[in-house]
């Protein structure tokens, strides 16, 4: 049960752990312990954070897919 949740979150996590990581020059893991122990600090405020970071790197990526097909013509 509790693996299938971890490889739920896994496959369809938004990458922000990751971005701000490359971005930074941070481990992923650090990050995500910080978004961890922050939420329990902050109750719930750094989760808030997050997702709105997930929507605007999924907008983000969604743009430059829909700005690659134009020039693909």
């Amino acid at each position: 049960m509790l693996q299938s949740i971890i490889t739920f979150f896994e496959r369809y996590s938004f990458g922000v752990c990751a971005y701000l990581g490359e971005k930074f020059k941070i481990s992923q893991t650090k990050i995500r312990l910080f978004f961890i122990y922050s939420s329990f600090l902050a109750v719930g405020f750094p989760l808030v954070f997050y997702f709105f970071a997930a929507i605007v790197l999924d907008i983000r990526s969604y743009i430059k897919r829909k700005r690659m097909q134009y020039w693909d013509i």
